[in-house]
């Protein structure tokens, strides 16, 4: 009973921390929709200059696409001549970061794990499309459909037709597309997150506590494991609270939205062998190393990186109310879809 208690607790704090700050940014992932048409992305992608991979990770880090529904996003690209360092930097930065998980971010861990997830993102990114844009061409590869690969609505748009700024357009699309994608991975991220809380403080500190086992486990759970950016953050902060380096709930952050079992196959199909090679080592060795950096800089100056999260922080009734909506939101969506 009280491990239900505790487990519930967790959860209700996970979700206070991350509702208001998730609700602003699905809404301004809306705009950013409205505002710029798909193809305004995919033109500017296809000289093979350096130029072109900086614009693809600029393009992506605020964009909020998961690892899979990023996938038909390639197919589009290539279409439009894009070079592969482009779409591989595009491929790595943008389910990392996105304008809705940046709000939630800074709403469980402050600004600085913000400031540096979008950093982290942004030189994996380059390096893996500067790599790229030298190294690879592109594979022959069959065209394959690629939707369906984790849920995600995963639509390659149609072929970009003029339209007008829209507000309701804008909250259409943030809450009905965007959080219909993220609803189920955000629910199983807040009840891992709490479960992993319970468990670590009452059965895993110890181990977790260990640099080696904390990297080791943040690192198996995150490749395989399908987690957008959003549903990442309840996780990465529950292995802290659990007692795990701040070093491999970075890591976690970091790998966790950049890659799945399923995403890395269709990687495969679409790039190529070799690019998926580099995408791999690329964001894994990638992020061991700002883990690394995380741990070193902590340790250096004494920091505690529980003081950093912001999950234990009293909420008021906005949160409160936040809270009620996005779960509500979530419930829905998973509703609608098994009809």
């Amino acid at each position: 009973m009280e491990l239900a208690l505790q487990f519930l607790k967790a959860f209700w704090e996970f979700t206070n921390s991350i509702s208001l700050y998730l609700l602003l940014g699905l809404f301004l992932a809306g705009l950013l929709h409205e505002i710029f048409p798909d193809d305004f992305i995919k033109k500017h992608l296809g000289e093979k200059k350096l130029s072109s991979v900086f614009k693809a990770v600029l393009f992506g880090i605020p964009l909020p696409l998961c690892s899979c529904s990023v996938i038909p996003f390639i197919s589009a690209l290539k279409k439009k001549g894009a070079n592969s360092g482009a779409v591989l930097a595009f491929t790595i930065a943008t389910p990392i970061t996105g304008v809705d998980s940046i709000f939630v971010t800074y709403g469980v861990f402050g600004w600085l794990f913000t400031v540096l997830r979008v950093v982290a993102s942004t030189v994996i990114a380059v390096v893996a499309g500067v790599v790229g844009l030298f190294t690879l061409k592109w594979e022959e590869k069959v065209e394959t459909s690629t939707c369906g690969c984790c849920g995600c609505s995963c639509s390659v748009p149609a072929e970009e037709k003029e339209k007008k700024f829209s507000p309701w357009g804008a909250l259409r699309y943030g809450f009905k597309n965007i959080l219909s994608d993220i609803a189920k991975p955000l629910l199983v991220g807040l009840i891992v997150g709490a479960l992993i809380t319970v468990l670590g403080e009452n059965y895993l500190k110890t181990a977790l506590s260990s640099s080696l086992f904390g990297y080791t486990a943040a690192l198996l759970i995150a490749v395989p494991m399908y987690v957008c950016a959003t549903s990442s953050i309840p996780i990465a902060a529950s292995l802290i609270l659990a007692g795990a380096p701040p070093g491999a709930a970075f890591l976690f952050l970091t790998a966790g939205p950049a890659t799945n079992a399923v995403s890395i196959g269709v990687v495969k199909e679409a790039l190529g062998k070799r690019a998926t090679i580099v995408y791999l080592l690329t964001v894994i060795f990638g992020s061991l190393l700002f883990g690394l950096l995380i741990d070193y800089t902590f340790h250096y100056f004494s920091l505690n990186p529980r003081n950093f999260l912001r999950v234990e922080e009293s909420r008021g009734v906005v949160s409160t109310i936040s809270s009620i909506i996005l779960i509500s939101a979530c419930i829905y969506h998973l509703l609608k879809r098994r009809n």
